[in-house]
């Protein structure tokens, strides 16, 4: 068989592709770059994937670890060579199952391949089942190169022992051997042997139970015409409860029919006295005309306080009138007489501003004539040569004039003043401040004056309203009264009505209530069975009170059925246990039938020790072809280093070296000389017990190997490809370069 390509959505690969070619393919791909993917890839296309398989710690099962990355469904295809013939797997999704689907059809139709199924495809490919292909062609998946065992693996391994065939191999005739003592006993408790025991004590069980269930029948027996006879007399009892229990009720029939006779009565009487009044208005109005006479109450102290405020209000508002006058705002209200001060404010501080005017023109005139006077006579003296002159006397006309204006504006600036003077003292007052002040003060005044004449008018308003609200309440409340008691005339006698009607109302409402409560009483009397008394005999209480005769007769009729109940089961389960006489005749049968099988318990016994015997008798001579072979390969991957292979039936090997006096145990062995080992054991697995001579792939497998041992390896990889397809996936480069140059070697890069 060889395979031409493989096309894969498995773990990372996402329709990956891989081209293969005959003979030695060198796959080189870095960590992470899908080797190990490919190689799982190829094993579950031969062999599919276990989905009974479960996560463990530490271990993630196949059908969870290679689920695509993509998110896309496991899939993938195989493009291969058998017997001479072109076929592609294909396997895909099936339901939630994944590689359930699996085809095998001749490449370019889709015509079936005869015989390959799913189940088979894998063996029928290599030759070899799952066990022994993951020992044997599929090599170093995960960097453990080491080989266990398994029965279908030693089987073969067997058949290469002289006579060269052998169908069943010790494991399985062992585990035979051992499944036929299990199967007749294990333990205590499982196995033919302990099954019969069991049965043999249920018998001898079911007949001492008889014996027990007998008596116990008989005792029940005789305790249930006990409860019987206890269970009537207690009846009895019960009947007398009852007899005196009516007699009792009877007499409370006839009571409650008179109690029902007068309460009548006094409901007639009670009715009689409310029709002398004329007819009583509802309760609620009664109850509301209490309140307005209540209310009327709270109006004649509002009235009265209200009245006491009045006059309060009054004498706060004269004492505010008298504070508002002041004659210097004759007349005025507050308004007015802001307005005149703002008036009176602005004349003074514009008189005030002309003062000030006029007195720097008083000023600066007769200076600024002076001025022009000396600038004149400097003038004339200096072109006339003589102090007395026309400019001197020019200057002199205008500083008189000058002097003049000085003086006009010094009157003036005083005429002013007297002006803003006479302002301030018109209100009486030193300063613009003080009149300020004295407006808002008249401000003030007047407004608490306003304010109280407010209040009093508020508070007349408020007492007209009550004074009229109460008259208006007197009234109609004295006209509802009247409705009934026409005689009242003041409070006094409403509040008097209003009590006598609502006293009489409620004694109306009890006298009905205790009507229709002994009416209720005797209608439930009668419905329990109460009439009136008849003559009957007197009937002597029993010792117990009715409570306790009921108490007992129900314990007696529950131990009663108990008793029965009990009896029924006891009859039941001596049936349900058998007849004596068939019971004693299976303990016989069951007594032969122990014998037997504990006969043939000790024969097998016997057998498997004889066989283990034989067993190591032939440790000493396993496989010695696989011996023989496996020491050829090792001593070409050690360059003669070591000669010879041992392998024990657990496959554990060991390597010798020519001076050696005896094998050491791969365990003595350095790493890499243990891989070595096991590698020419794989190796050797693959010549001897694989038919088909599949492709051989090896995934990282000579990564512990120094480079000249790694060269030894790769020759006898290309001498092996000469034969079967080899695959091997490396991430180092020194593969590459250790063929460069050679023939027949297909180099690729994932």
């Amino acid at each position: 068989m060889k395979i031409r390509s493989m096309t894969a959505t498995f773990g990372k690969l996402d329709h990956a592709r891989l081209e293969l070619g005959d003979g030695l393919n060198l796959i080189y791909a870095p960590n992470e770059g899908g080797k190990s993917t490919w190689a799982a890839f190829w094993k579950a296309m031969l062999y599919g994937i276990d989905t009974r398989d479960r996560d463990k710690k530490g271990y993630l099962a196949d059908k969870n670890r290679y689920q695509p990355w993509s998110g896309a469904p496991m899939e993938g295809t195989m493009d291969l060579e058998w017997q001479g013939r072109d076929i592609t797997l294909r396997r895909g999704p099936k339901g939630s199952a994944p590689f359930g689907a699996f085809s095998a059809v001749y490449t370019g139709t889709e015509e079936a391949v005869p015989g390959l199924t799913a189940a088979n495809c894998g063996e029928l490919l290599t030759g070899v089942g799952r066990e022994v292909f993951e020992r044997s062609a599929f090599i170093g998946s995960g960097g453990d190169l080491a080989v266990t065992a398994a029965p279908e693996l030693e089987r073969r391994i067997a058949a290469l022992v002289s006579s060269g065939e052998e169908d069943v191999s010790y494991s399985q005739t062992e585990g035979r051997l051992r499944e036929w003592l299990n199967r007749r006993k294990v333990n205590r408790s499982v196995g033919l042997i302990p099954r019969l025991e069991g049965e043999l004590r249920e018998v001898d069980q079911a007949l001492e139970q008889l014996e027990e269930l007998s008596g116990r029948i008989a005792l029940l027996e005789g305790e249930r015409t006990a409860l019987s006879a206890r269970r009537d007399l207690l009846a009895a009892e019960r009947a007398t409860h009852r007899r005196l229990a009516q007699r009792e009720l009877d007499r409370r029939f006839a009571q409650a029919r008179e109690e029902l006779e007068a309460a009548r009565s006094q409901l007639a009487t009670l009715e009689g006295e409310t029709a002398k009044y004329g007819p009583l208005p509802d309760k609620d109005l009664l109850k509301k005309a209490q309140g307005e006479l209540q209310y009327l109450k709270v109006l004649d102290e509002e009235l009265r306080q209200g009245e006491a405020a009045r006059k309060e209000a009054e004498e706060v508002y004269v004492q505010a009138q008298i504070a508002a006058q002041d004659d210097r705002f004759p007349g005025m209200t507050w308004e007015e007489g802001v307005q005149a001060v703002q008036k009176a404010l602005s004349d003074y501080n514009t008189g005030l501003a002309t003062a000030r005017v006029k007195g720097m023109a008083s000023k600066l005139f007769p200076a600024l004539g002076l001025l022009f006077a000396l600038i004149a006579g400097v003038v004339g003296g200096v072109r006339e040569g003589q102090l007395l002159s026309y400019p001197l006397y020019a200057g002199g006309f205008i500083f008189l004039l000058t002097l003049m204006a000085g003086f006009v504006n010094h009157t003036g600036r005083r005429a002013w003043e007297d002006r803003c003077a006479k302002l301030l003292e018109r209100y009486r007052v030193q300063s613009p401040q003080e009149l300020e002040e004295l407006a808002q003060d008249y401000r003030r005044r007047c407004q608490a004056a306003e304010e109280a004449a407010r209040q009093v008018r508020t508070i007349r308003g408020t007492l007209s309203d009550r004074q009229a609200r109460r008259d208006n309440s007197r009234t109609d409340l004295l006209d509802f009264v009247h409705t009934f008691s026409p005689q009242v005339t003041d409070l006094f006698g409403c509040s008097a009505a209003l009590s006598r009607g609502l006293n009489l109302d409620h004694e109306l409402s009890l006298a009905r209530e205790r009507v229709e409560e002994r009416r209720r009483r005797l209608d439930d009397l009668e419905a329990q069975g109460g009439g009136l008394p008849e003559p009957v005999g007197e009937a002597e209480p029993p010792a117990r009170t009715p409570e306790e005769t009921e108490r007992a007769l129900a314990e007696t009729e529950r131990r009663l059925a108990q008793t029965d109940q009990d009896l029924n089961q006891a009859l039941g389960q001596r049936k349900a246990v058998g007849d004596p006489a068939a019971l004693a005749a299976r303990r016989e049968e069951l007594a032969a039938q122990l014998d037997r099988r504990q006969e043939e318990y000790r024969a097998l016994a016997v057998a498997l020790e004889a066989l283990k015997e034989a067993n190591a008798q032939l440790q000493q001579r396993f496989s010695p072809e696989l011996n023989r072979l496996s020491g050829q390969y090792l001593a070409r991957l050690t360059g003669q280093r070591y000669q010879s292979v041992a392998l024990n039936r657990e496959l554990e090997g060991a390597a010798a070296r020519i001076e050696d006096v005896s094998p050491r145990n791969a365990l003595f062995l350095s790493r890499g000389t243990a891989d070595q080992l096991y590698l020419s054991v794989r190796l050797a697995v693959c010549g001897l017990c694989l038919p088909e001579k599949p492709p051989i792939l090896l995934d990282d497998a000579l990564a512990a190997f120094d480079d000249r041992r790694m060269v030894l390896a790769l020759e006898l990889l290309k001498e092996l490809a000469r034969e079967q397809q080899v695959l091997l996936f490396t991430c180092q480069r020194r593969e590459g370069a250790a063929l460069e140059g050679t023939s027949a070697v297909t180099r690729l890069e994932l």
